[in-house]
């Protein structure tokens, strides 16, 4: 089946318009800032914020429509991109068509229509990982390995702003939420604790290696358990979840077929004046270490994986 670009399948006024708005420059939102506003959630602020999200997701929705339709190696041409593109598009339309936003019902209005786009946008990842899966079918291999590293780059920034995109929809949406959980401003966690929230991630985690292995290593948590932050709970879950899930699959896959215990792989949380360092390793003896990975939670500000991608930076939620 042909595939169809963007001018052939949109209208000539919806395409001008969205390379309009792609020009617009994006606003970037510190965590500070969303917690800040959030504490109080008044009709006016709750108003404040729908005529912001009015103005600058058609910005950054745009520019991920024109980026998935210039991919390489013909991604962009892929069946399961075109999907993603076609949401990105439909979302477009759906706020550069919703009216300026001057009451209490409209901002209603607004928000279940933003949140009706970001349920639209749920499967984008796994739609996005069956594109590359169908690009990698028809390519040669070499020119895939070749182009990986540029693929993965894309895929670094449009998860990147998806996040930031889904962040700044799923902020204003709980923030209309009557009686929200006790600390919790939005999707923020005030007295967050990057303990529990590790522990939880690692049971998780471990039980996908049970079932993947049939056995899985045990996991040591080491830090302050009263030690909290204000942070997203889910995001750092995320992040925790894959680094342990990889760390246990290393030392799965050296010791299944051997008649050593497995070592348990260890959690380490320590916590900085300004950052948080969550590290995961595994002891084989004394001196040596099996693997090492590593991330940074900076208060208020970013989430770096040291030594691999990370597709989560608060700081300026792009």
């Amino acid at each position: 089946m042909a595939t169809k670009k963007m001018y052939e399948s949109f209208s000539k006024s919806l395409i001008d318009e969205v390379h309009r708005w792609r020009a617009m420059k994006q606003t970037g939102v510190s965590l500070r800032y969303m917690m800040e506003f959030g504490s109080r959630p008044t009709q006016r602020n709750l108003l404040i914020s729908a005529q912001f999200l009015h103005k600058e997701l058609p910005t950054r929705i745009a520019r991920r429509a024109i980026e998935l339709e210039t991919l390489p190696y013909g991604l962009s041409e892929k069946p399961a991109v075109l999907k993603v593109r076609d949401w990105y598009l439909d979302s477009f339309r759906d706020l550069t068509s919703f009216p300026e936003i001057r009451d209490t019902n409209d901002e209603l209005e607004f928000s279940q229509m933003i949140k009706m786009i970001k349920v639209r946008h749920n499967n984008v990842v796994p739609m996005m990982a069956l594109g590359v899966q169908q690009l990698k079918k028809g390519l040669d291999p070499k020119i895939y390995y070749e182009g990986l590293d540029e693929i993965q780059q894309f895929l670094d920034r449009f998860y990147l702003s998806r996040i930031g995109i889904r962040m700044l929809i799923g902020q204003h949406v709980a923030l209309h939420d009557p009686n929200p959980p006790p600390d919790c401003i939005g999707y923020i966690h005030t007295k967050m604790s990057p303990v529990e929230v590790a522990r939880n991630a690692s049971e998780d985690a471990r039980a996908i290696c049970l079932r993947e292995y049939g056995s899985a290593p045990d996991i040591d948590i080491y830090g302050d358990p009263n030690f909290t932050f204000p942070y997203v709970p889910t995001h750092l879950h995320m992040m925790v979840f894959e680094l342990v899930k990889n760390s246990l699959r290393a030392v799965q896959e050296q010791f299944m077929d051997s008649d050593k215990v497995a070592p348990p792989v260890r959690i380490i949380v320590a916590d900085g004046v300004e950052d948080v360092t969550i590290k995961a390793c595994v002891l084989l003896s004394h001196i040596e270490i099996l693997k090492v990975e590593s991330f940074l939670c900076p208060y208020f500000c970013s989430v770096t994986l040291i030594g691999k991608t990370c597709y989560y930076q608060a700081s300026e939620l792009h």
